[in-house]
């Protein structure tokens, strides 16, 4: 499908601003519409100033349905439940390929997402969705209409736990120490965002558990684990940092395992984005790329494994356009082979 016709719902906030920022580049994206009720009316470079770099328009304001009629692209970039309320108006228009951002139609199990997120207000949607973890599904994604991006924290926990699960090491939970950076609270300041608060300070929070542990769990069971290993462990942390995620996890495999980094080394093989690397990864090597950088190591009787991405690019915006090159047969590096910047 070339010279697409790409739309994005809730472009103003920061995942819509980076996934503006990837499309105008896409060879493939001949036109593109952005759509937001806090910016209707302005220029897309007054909320993201970067774009004043590229040729760009203005913010629409929304129309859901004007949106999946008009472009075969259609990214939904919104706060956690508004996608499942404008869902049935988007999929009634019946657009070639629908991409959320947000964790309305990540999980399938009913019981699951009631007990991390409450009521759906569209249940039976979920199902016609699939979680798109571009770096494990690649070409399986192709041909595929409706896809969840999965979350920031999610996305690194799995891409580093996702290999021992599949060869069946992960028997017993793994507890994951993760941080990210301001921007994964979105746009709009809050005490825990605004700079004063958050420039020289670290914290803990979501102690009683964070809500991206329900697609890790229901995901590593699909990856073969099973049983205990669904139920992980997140202890995210708030850093002084604007972008990144650092992960790392610690697990007792449940039989003996040689060098972890020779499993990591065979099952990345050939992955574009995702880089096993010889020591922990820096956040740093990896900020406003879409690639992921994965170390393991012998602890003892223990595995830890460490994780670097950027949050809104392979954390968010960045799997989210590399998914849609999958899905519709293109190359999945599209768009995406940008380095990124150093120092930051």
């Amino acid at each position: 499908m070339p010279e697409l016709r790409v739309a994005v719902l809730g472009a103003a906030g920061y995942a819509g601003g980076e996934l503006l920022r990837l499309l105008l580049q896409h060879p493939e994206v001949v036109e593109l519409r952005a759509f937001s009720a806090s910016h209707a009316g302005r220029g897309l470079a007054e909320a993201h100033p970067a774009l004043a770099h590229l040729p760009a328009g203005a913010f629409e304001a929304p129309d859901p349905a004007a949106a999946a009629s008009w472009a075969e692209v259609l990214f939904l970039a919104l706060p956690h439940g508004r996608s499942q309320e404008l869902m049935g108006t988007v999929l009634e228009r019946d657009p070639a390929l629908v991409i959320d951002l947000a964790a309305d139609f990540r999980i399938r199990d009913d019981g699951l997402y009631r007990r991390h997120y409450g009521e759906h207000a569209a249940p039976g949607l979920r199902q016609q969705f699939v979680y798109a973890l571009a770096d494990v599904l690649g070409r399986r994604l192709e041909g595929r209409r409706r896809l969840a991006v999965p979350g920031c924290f999610a996305t690194a926990t799995l891409l580093g736990l996702w290999p021992f699960a599949a060869a069946g090491f992960l028997e017993a939970p793994p507890v994951v120490f993760a941080v990210t950076g301001s921007t994964g609270s979105g746009a709009v300041p809050r005490e825990t965002t605004h700079h004063p608060a958050r420039a020289n300070n670290f914290f803990g929070y979501a102690a009683e558990g964070h809500r991206h542990e329900a697609e890790i769990a229901e995901q590593l069971a699909t990856a073969g684990s099973g049983g205990s290993a669904a139920a992980v462990r997140l202890l995210v942390h708030s850093a002084p940092l604007v972008r990144g995620i650092h992960a790392t996890t610690l697990f007792r495999p449940g039989q003996p395992l040689g060098d972890p980094v020779e499993l990591l080394d065979g099952a990345w093989a050939g992955r574009p984005f995702v880089r096993v690397v010889r020591k922990p990864p820096r956040v740093e090597a990896v900020a406003g790329t879409n690639f992921a950088h994965v170390h393991a190591a012998v602890r003892g009787s223990e595995i830890v494994v460490y994780v670097a991405i950027d949050n809104l690019v392979k954390g968010t915006a960045g799997q989210a356009v590399q998914a849609m090159n999958l899905a519709l047969g293109l190359d999945e590096t599209l768009g995406l082979g940008f380095p990124g910047l150093y120092p930051v």
